[in-house]
């Protein structure tokens, strides 16, 4: 990974502490399966509205524009992939700022967040609708069979309640929306186990839509839909926009095409996340991105392009867009040929696996959003203050807030109508598009270095290419927005209105945080000696061996560090105090510069472990770590700098166990060699419970080692057992322990668990029994000592 060191003028004065910064973020990585799968829990999610959308605005003929769509997103896709494969993190704003300078960069970020804010109330009212449907047909079934109480029918026909769908669907939006919202202020991790769970659930059901469907289609000898022609398109007046009291639309039939296709391009939807997953993706990254890009392609092509055309095909016209616009999957499932009972129960099953991706897709939109505006935030155009982290959970609750108020705002507005909010997002999404496919073009020229792949084919005329494809990528992206601008009124409006005061507020922000960080930079300079480095080793902050690593993030509550400096003799134990820069998605590969990572609130932070090791009277180095998971920063650091032990303050969402097994998972993840390390986590009253991660010696009760001891004396009774030792006995326990296991592991286990229940709880990753709260507990590495000094 590339990156700028910088390290500062050796004649720095004595009293400015030693702060070193990593630029290399210390990342866990993933396969292109599981790549895959996030990308496809974002671009999945419009299957499920995107083909009633595209037929409420050009007809029946909209499966072959988005079946095109789909087919022209490999096109799409390989540009993201080209600029993966030049910048380790991509995406829209570090490739539009690189290629085209800040203020294109703050224009299409602004474009980028109208899509993003958009994809969770799309989402969320599209489940809606899904479940309101769902209920409302079961109550008129189960009226047709007098399954109700008569007080709940009206009219002289029994008639079942209906819930009103578009307000249902905006309720139920908001409250997921809400719901995601609590999640993320309280700091939502995200998976890639959960995401390809929820896509192995919805691969089920996406191989039984295909299947069946196209054996119902046969079986029923259903027509394919009417060809993509100029006269086959019957456009909505809404779809018309501008042009609705024009001839135009009429007389260029290239020109209607173009806007069909342009009312389909929302089904292209989700392609930013590929970029900011590529970080994550394991060796051979360019390799497995390709990839996972192919997987996402054929994924994308048969779920939404043949389900889009087997819609279309089973459902009755005369149902089709009255009943089942909002949800087509639903209304294939109740028109597939069998019992009635299996379609039912179908149906039902399509609605669970809508619920599972749509919601997702909500907590990716504020998780996506949420680390744009990080991004952008780090590298000075918002404010510090909207990075103020929440002072119980740590997260960036003013832009979480900001996000989820944006949404919830959305939602009401909309009033539960799928159609109007897929006219807006249409925008946010081409327009994304069309600007990282120009940056794209204008740095084949800018940046004349090699690339690890580019988009095909590519021309050469002398010392000359000419990139055929990239232009030509550009050209129908360019074209489709342009039209859009005229067709989608309501996009038009939103979207600039949106994108508009965004990029007014990023720039006035930004030189408000200019003229801040003047003042803040020289009190920074005053207070820290900054050494940027491409890794991390005991050599860069000249430390010995067995060091102790404390986690810090709160400069309100440094009582993990208080519990550290009481317990050591830094004259003979180094202590390193360390916070982890997250960077999810969004977030840049590198912060190599200050005015990227040390803002108000780094100052603070440091500048109160400063203040709280001169309190003590004792040394301690600084270190920064940009991290994508905190845990393996952790653990990684911990091994590259030789520690004997971490401190780490107990966490307001997790019980000390539950950290402890966190850091054991993501030590057992770091390859070979690793030492292992004691990690204590520290309560806010003083008490620390002490964990052994690695391969460590049980801590035995008195009653056990009792036990040895008096088979000890008994074997040595035999004349030939005068050489036996204590560890023999235990060394043949567990071998005859291991015989048993291999010959019944059934039955071994059962008396395991017997002996769980009825003896005492057996301590988790190396776990002391008691919690240690005096100085000079039995610790399996050398800890932190106590001493004479106090606070």
């Amino acid at each position: 990974m590339a990156s700028d060191r910088t390290t500062s003028a050796p004649s720095i004065p004595s009293s400015r502490v030693k702060l070193v910064v990593a630029s290399s973020v210390m990342l866990t990585f993933i396969s292109f399966w599981r790549a895959a799968a996030v990308v496809l829990n974002d671009l999945g999610s419009s299957a499920f509205y995107a083909g009633g959308i595209a037929e409420e605005a050009v007809g029946k003929s909209a499966p072959w524009f988005i079946l095109g769509v789909m087919l022209f997103s490999f096109a799409v896709r390989a540009v993201y992939v080209e600029s993966c494969s030049m910048f380790t993190r991509g995406g829209v704003y570090r490739v539009v700022k690189e290629a085209l300078g800040g203020t294109f960069a703050k224009l299409s970020v602004s474009a980028l967040m109208f899509d993003y804010i958009l994809t969770g109330p799309i989402s969320g009212v599209s489940a809606g609708q899904y479940i309101t449907s769902l209920l409302n047909e079961l109550m008129t079934v189960a009226a047709a069979h007098s399954w109700l109480p008569a007080a709940m029918l009206s009219g002289h026909h029994h008639i079942a309640p209906q819930l009103p769908m578009d307000l249902t669907a905006a309720a139920f939006a908001a409250i997921v929306t809400v719901y995601y919202w609590w999640q993320n202020l309280k700091g939502i991790e995200e998976s890639s186990d959960k995401a390809l769970e929820v896509m192995k659930i919805t691969t089920v059901m996406v191989v039984i839509l295909l299947a069946w469907g196209i054996y119902s289609a046969l079986h029923l000898g259903a027509k394919l839909p009417p060809w993509p022609t100029p006269s086959n398109l019957h456009f909505s007046k809404d779809a018309l926009g501008f042009l609705r009291y024009t001839k135009l639309p009429a007389m260029l039939g290239l020109f209607g095409i173009i806007m069909a296709f342009g009312h389909s391009v929302l089904a292209m939807s989700g392609e930013e996340t590929l970029a900011q997953v590529n970080r994550e993706i394991e060796h051979p990254k360019l390799k497995n991105l390709k990839r996972a890009a192919i997987v996402i392609a054929i994924y994308s092509f048969l779920f939404t392009g043949l389900g889009s055309l087997l819609a279309v095909m089973l459902i009755p016209d005369s149902v089709r867009v009255p009943v089942y616009r909002d949800n087509l999957i639903a209304g294939m499932a109740m028109y597939m040929v069998g019992p009635q009972v299996l379609r039912i129960i179908f149906r039902v099953f399509v609605v669970l696996v809508g619920f599972l991706i749509l919601s997702g897709a909500i907590n990716t939109s504020i998780i996506g959003s949420t680390g744009v505006l990080m991004r952008i935030a780090e590298d000075g155009v918002l404010t510090d203050w909207f990075r103020r982290p929440h002072r119980k959970f740590g997260t960036s609750y003013r832009i979480v807030n900001l996000v989820a108020a944006m949404q919830l705002f959305t939602i009401v507005a909309s009033r539960g109508n799928v159609i109007a909010l897929g006219e807006a997002y249409a925008f946010g999404v081409i327009w994304s598009f069309t600007f990282n496919s120009l940056a794209m073009l204008v740095l084949r020229w800018k940046y004349k270095g090699e690339r690890g792949w580019k988009v095909p084919p590519n021309l050469r005329i002398g010392k000359r290419e000419v990139p055929i494809g990239l232009i030509s990528v550009f050209m129908v992206l360019l074209t489709t927005a342009l039209v859009n601008l005229f067709t989608k009124s309501v996009a038009t409006v939103s979207g600039i209105l949106f994108a508009s005061t965004f990029f007014v507020i990023f720039t006035f922000s930004e030189r408000d945080n200019r003229r801040r960080r003047t003042t803040t930079e020289l009190q920074m300079k005053e207070h820290f000696q900054l050494e940027h480095e491409d890794a991390v080793g005991r050599d860069v902050l000249q430390i010995d061996p067995g060091c102790v690593v404390v986690t810090m993030r709160d400069a309100n509550n440094p009582f993990a560090l208080k519990w550290t400096l009481a317990r050591t003799n830094t004259s003979d134990q180094d202590v390193v105090v360390l916070t982890a820069r997250m960077v999810g998605a969004g977030g840049p590969e590198l912060l190599a510069t200050s005015e990227q990572l040390f803002s108000e609130y780094e100052q603070m932070l440091f500048t109160k472990a400063v203040s709280v090791a001169e309190s003590f009277g004792k040394h301690i180095s600084l270190l920064v770590v940009p991290a994508g998971d905190i845990f393996a920063a952790l653990v990684q650091t911990a091994n590259s700098l030789e520690a004997a032990a971490v401190v780490s303050g107990l966490s307001s969402k997790m019980t000390a166990h539950e950290q402890a097994y966190r850091v054991g998972q993501a030590w057992e993840a770091l390859p070979e060699p690793k030492k292992q390390i004691t990690f204590y986590v520290v309560s806010p009253s003083g008490e620390a419970e002490s964990f052994h991660i690695g391969p460590h010696a049980p801590s035995l009760q008195a009653d056990d080692v009792e036990l040895v001891h008096r088979l000890w004396l008994n074997f040595r009774r035999d004349p030939e057992m005068q050489n036996l030792h204590h560890s023999d006995i235990v060394t043949h326990a567990l071998t005859r322990l291991a015989a048993e296991y291999a010959r019944d592991k059934q039955e071994t286990l059962l008396g395991l668990r017997r002996r769980v229940q009825d003896g005492s709880p057996a301590p988790r990753l190396g776990e002391v029994r008691n919690p240690v709260t005096q100085p000079g507990g039995d610790y399996a590495v050398r800890a932190p000592r106590p001493d004479d000094e106090e606070a």
